[in-house]
């Protein structure tokens, strides 16, 4: 593992780079553990790669009452991301979020409650004293995205809120025409001393990538930009290149780390070992700008097993 930026006051972010390999996915028992999957798991709810969700208006306090909260956030972990003013509004115990001495000039705090501890029932301490904060200091209807993960109750809680519901449809871009790079990373990145020809390679890869994600021009076999405005060019490809067409397959939505799992394992078990693919999620942002994460795996050509991950989080 490597990274590829250095810490400065601009850039909180950081990206690790991984080259290794992984056996064979079962899709009967979907693998967990070990690298890329417990980075996909370990992702919050998926923004960018499609599924059913639902949006509701309603204040915190809405979903703690009643028949909703039993059915459906009794089953859970809610996780709030506070201000400075409102946390201490609310009078309820959290922990500073952020790296120490990096919390930046508006200080955020998160706090977390296991609803599905015998505590969180009314007349219990520190649930009446989420109540009171629900009805004193959130108590603005808001929109929620809200996905089932388990069966729909009958009837449905969540139908009292008027529910605005919405299937988020694959986006198929079949013609992208583009120069591609030698997608291999080098055998020299495998020897001792080679890290530096990895981490060239993976600063490369990630960049073009990005691009093809971007539907950037730039990439494009006749683009003719002015190299005033861009000196971009694809690295390492090819003499006498030709351009090839790319499939991209795109999803936006609210979408549950097990699904971009299952996503990787079908794309593993129904794509010939002779191409590459690329996959890539980001995640919603967790209480402030810059906080959420994203994850790109590359699966080279011809190269059964190996794989190249590129894990870009803020700082928690």
């Amino acid at each position: 593992m490597l990274s590829l930026s250095e810490p400065t006051v601009y850039q909180s972010s950081k990206c690790f780079t991984t080259y290794g390999t992984m056996g064979y996915p079962d899709p009967k028992q979907l693998p967990s553990k070990g690298k890329p999957w417990s980075v996909l798991l370990a992702q919050d709810f998926i923004h960018k790669v499609g599924l059913a969700s639902s949006r509701v208006i309603m204040t915190l306090g809405d979903a703690l009452n009643g028949q909703f909260f039993t059915q459906y956030i009794k089953i859970g972990l809610l996780k709030m991301y506070l201000d400075k003013e409102t946390y201490e509004r609310a009078g309820l115990v959290g922990q500073p979020h952020g790296v120490k001495g990096k919390r930046g000039l508006k200080p955020r705090w998160v706090v977390e409650y296991d609803l599905r501890s015998p505590a969180s029932f009314p007349g219990k301490k520190g649930f009446d004293r989420l109540m009171y904060a629900c009805k004193n200091v959130f108590n603005q209807p808001l929109a929620w995205l809200f996905l089932n993960l388990s069966q729909t109750p009958d009837p449905d809680p969540l139908a009292d809120f008027a529910p605005v519901k919405y299937t988020s449809s694959p986006t198929v871009t079949g013609d992208c025409h583009t120069l591609i790079p030698v997608i291999t990373p080098p055998q020299s990145s495998l020897c001792k001393g080679g890290k530096l020809d990895l981490e060239e390679f993976a600063t490369d890869m990630y960049e073009w990538l990005s691009l093809v994600r971007l539907d950037s021009p730039r990439i494009t076999a006749g683009d003719t930009i002015d190299p005033y405005l861009s000196r971009y060019s694809v690295p390492n490809y090819q003499d006498d290149p030709k351009p090839a067409t790319l499939c991209k397959v795109s999803w936006q939505g609210f979408i549950d780390p097990n699904w971009t799992r299952q996503l990787l394992v079908d794309l593993i078990l129904s794509t010939s070992s002779r191409s590459w693919f690329a996959m890539s999620t980001s995640s919603f942002e967790k209480g402030a700008a810059g906080k959420g994460s994203d994850c790109m795996i590359l699966r080279p050509a011809n190269s059964p097993g190996e794989y190249v991950m590129w894990d870009v989080h803020g700082h928690e």
